[in-house]
Order: C-alpha cells, then structure tokens, then sequence
C-alpha cells in the first residue's frame, strides 16, 4: 500500500512539474518594445555612418547629418578625408548609449586605416568619442565630442622647422 502511495505521489508530482514548466516556459516578450526599436535604431544610424564614410559616399554622409555647425565640422572634415585618402578603413564601436529624450549621446571607439592616394605611407589611429545623435523615429548626427575619426586629413600637418638657437 506504501509502494503504491508512492509511486502515485511521485507521478503526480512529475505531472505538476510538467504542467508547471509549460505555463512557465512560455515565451518571452521584451518588456520595453519602443526602447529596444530605438536602440536598434541608433546602432544602425552608427553603422550607416561608418560605411557612408569607409565607402566614401559623401551624399549617404550627408543624409545623416543635422544641418547645424557641429555637423557641418564633421561633414567637412569627411569630404577632406575623401579627397585625401584612396582607402578608408574604419571600426567604429559603441561603448555606452545615453539617451535623454530625444537627445542621444553614443560613447564610441574607433580604430582605423587610412591609404593616401599618392604613396606616403598610410595613417593608423585610433579614439575615443561621443557622437551626439537626435531624434526619436528619425535619427541624425548633431555633433560630437572627444576624438573622431573624420578629419584625420587635418589631424597631422607638417611640423613647423624648429628654428636654430645659433642663428641670430
């Protein structure tokens, strides 16, 4: 009697169990729908940016940006680096996004390679930033802060001769 006691508790409790993972297990849905759109958003603005700039394409460059004079620096630094450079290449990634209605600062660091089209030798550089995004559905460049990538063109100048303490 024990036995059978038993072993139709134990299979009852296997019963509940399995009842219990179904109901349980069931699919999950993303608790802020909006928000995870507008990161994905967000992250696909900073990859379209990137490849407008490695592809050289000034046009896609400039259709991310908003008409303000931060913007314009950016975009004026690229189209240097496009005249500048045969080869652009350049990994962007996002550290940390900061989002404050519709104001988006996106924390960034970069590593890239720049080929000149005459044969100097190429550029290696490599920083940190923030690219600051707005918009909500619409999502475009405003402007920065730290160290970007566009304008390396202007970044290294020839240094200026030293002059000679001797001569007088």
């Amino acid at each position: 009697m024990v036995g059978r006691f038993s072993r139709f508790l134990s299979l009852g409790l296997v019963a509940l169990l399995l009842v219990a993972a179904s109901v349980g297990c069931s699919k999950k849905e993303a608790r802020y729908p909006a928000d995870f759109a507008r990161y994905q958003r967000i992250d696909k603005a900073v990859e379209a940016l990137t490849k407008a700039y490695m592809k050289k394409d000034a046009d896609a460059f400039h259709s991310l940006l908003l008409p303000n004079a931060r913007a314009d620096k950016i975009e004026s630094g690229a189209n240097k680096d496009f005249a500048t450079f045969k080869d652009i290449t350049l990994e962007l990634a996002i550290e940390r996004i900061v989002i404050d209605g519709d104001q988006i600062d996106v924390f960034v660091h970069w590593h890239g390679l720049w080929k000149p089209e005459q044969g100097d030798t190429e550029q290696r550089e490599r920083g940190h930033g923030m690219l600051r995004w707005i918009g909500v559905q619409s999502i475009l460049l405003a402007g920065f802060d730290g160290d970007i990538p566009f304008g390396i063109s202007s970044r290294h100048k020839e240094p200026a001769a030293a002059p000679n303490p001797l001569a007088r």
